[in-house]
């Protein structure tokens, strides 16, 4: 489970350290945590990122990624689109502020053309 929180805090740009800071966690308590911590430690982790506590235990999410359908479908239809996956692998390299100036550029270019 530590193993997972260290993945979420890197892809967000963040240390085991910050996130304690940020839940108003002991210093080093994450690291010494497993699946008999505390439900609501989990759950505070879980809600922080975004993820079910599932995925936190045991790295399994059965109620799927995205909350809606159509969102996922169009997930689906760019991940297997070979020149649109650079999309995932951009997000999941990227810094925070890269992947918000990225949205921003979308966002205006859309803008720009109402019709297309």
């Amino acid at each position: 489970m530590v193993n997972r929180i260290r993945e979420l805090c890197k892809q967000k740009g963040m240390t085991l350290s910050s996130l304690e800071k940020a839940l108003g966690f002991a210093n080093g308590s994450i690291a010494k945590s497993d699946e008999k911590t505390q439900s609501a430690r989990i759950k505070a982790i879980a809600d922080f990122f975004g993820v079910s506590m599932e995925y936190l235990m045991t790295g399994q999410d059965r109620s799927g990624y995205y909350i809606n359908e159509e969102t996922a479908k169009k997930a689906q239809e760019l991940f297997d689109n070979p020149s649109m996956r650079i999309l995932f692998d951009a997000a999941r390299d990227s810094k925070p502020e890269d992947l918000q100036m990225a949205a921003d550029l979308l966002k205006r270019l859309k803008e720009s053309n109402p019709n297309g």
